[in-house]
């Protein structure tokens, strides 16, 4: 469900595009804000395809706690199969986190040309997109510990604390040019 804070986030980011383009005192980067309302709603539409894929994954985490496990053979498949599921329930929170930096990027580059009537709203699209992404990854930090593959645990604390600092980074970042244009 972090997912829909970050379409929220996507949604804030649209809105001041729209509020920029057709403006004549904001012709000169209108080209640009198009380019990245339009990102926006692209990132829009990902996080919805990721709620239902987020849905999709933990519902085969579900179904791999429910098989058997009487003989050591259902033992044996039960585990193959909840690790696979714990993998995918692992790379569904990157993927939106990943797409909440994307976000991050393009409302940061957004902030400095955006309408300053509505330039408050990009400062609020980069709070949602940072809580998003770090409400998402939650759950990467409780798949971790049940995950035997030990490389992918590796790889995927790398990525997490990586695109962690992303975000903290481009929301201060962005955060600071609009508190600037506000006053």
């Amino acid at each position: 469900m972090s997912a829909i804070a970050a379409a929220f986030a996507a949604s804030m980011a649209a809105m001041v595009g729209n509020l920029t383009i057709g403006k004549k005192k904001y012709r000169d980067v209108e080209e640009q804000v198009t380019a990245l309302r339009d990102r926006a709603l692209g990132l829009m539409s990902t996080f919805e395809n990721l709620v239902e894929e987020d849905i999709s994954q933990f519902g085969k985490f579900m179904e791999a706690y429910r098989l058997p496990k009487n003989t050591p053979e259902e033992k044996e498949k039960r585990e193959a199969v909840l690790q696979q599921a714990l993998k995918g329930a692992t790379e569904t929170p990157l993927k939106v986190a990943r797409a909440c930096v994307e976000l991050l990027e393009t409302v940061c580059e957004l902030a400095p040309i955006g309408n300053t009537m509505a330039i408050s709203d990009a400062g609020v699209a980069a709070y949602l997109a940072e809580a998003g992404l770090r409400a998402v990854l939650l759950n990467v930090d409780i798949n971790i510990p049940m995950i035997k593959d030990q490389d992918f645990v590796g790889q995927a604390i790398k990525e997490k604390e990586g695109l962690v600092e992303q975000a903290c980074q481009l929301r201060e970042k962005t955060v600071a040019i609009v508190s600037e244009r506000i006053n």
